[in-house]
């Protein structure tokens, strides 16, 4: 009789291990992983609602510094574009006593929505009226960016300086359908 009992107790003990293996593998284990998941979820969705009511909160400001960038950018015709431009450099040259030597405008299509005309500038004079065109540049209202700056010097005394600058500007292309 005990053996009887004994045997009912290992196959009742294995299929309890069977039932609890079963269990935390099919059951526990997906449940978890799920779970886990659907915590990283809302914690993004939150962090996502976080992020929207402040862009909300910050709406006008943002609105605001969006119209100043489009009424500073680049007329969309690359006529008026350009001319705008070699007039803004030819004014930020003479406000600051350097001298053009060269210019080298070129546009690039780079979207539907804008394009870029990409000039390089080449510039005479001393450190002080190359430094004061690049602050013009960086400081004008015009949609610029200056992107690289070379500088050298011809004599030893850095009287004679060259400057040469990659500048791009802006030019947002509009889509008036109405």
């Amino acid at each position: 009789m005990k053996i009887k009992n004994r045997q009912d107790f290992l196959v009742a003990l294995t299929i309890a291990a069977v039932g609890l293996f079963a269990a935390v593998n099919f059951i526990f284990t997906p449940l978890q992983g799920w779970w886990s998941a659907r915590q990283a979820q809302v914690r993004d969705l939150r962090a996502k609602v976080s992020e929207g009511t402040q862009l909300i909160k910050r709406e006008a400001g943002i609105r605001s510094h969006w119209d100043e960038m489009r009424a500073n950018a680049l007329p969309a015709g690359t006529s008026q574009a350009e001319q705008q431009f070699l007039k803004a450099v030819d004014g930020w040259a003479r406000d600051s006593g350097a001298a053009i030597t060269s210019l080298m405008p070129q546009w690039k299509n780079d979207s539907t929505n804008y394009m870029t005309l990409d000039c390089r500038v080449e510039t005479a004079g001393d450190l002080g009226a190359l430094s004061k065109f690049i602050y013009d540049i960086e400081k004008g209202p015009l949609a610029v960016r200056l992107d690289s700056v070379e500088l050298s010097s011809h004599d030893n005394n850095g009287q004679q300086m060259t400057l040469g600058l990659e500048i791009n500007g802006l030019a947002l292309i509009t889509n008036d359908k109405k």
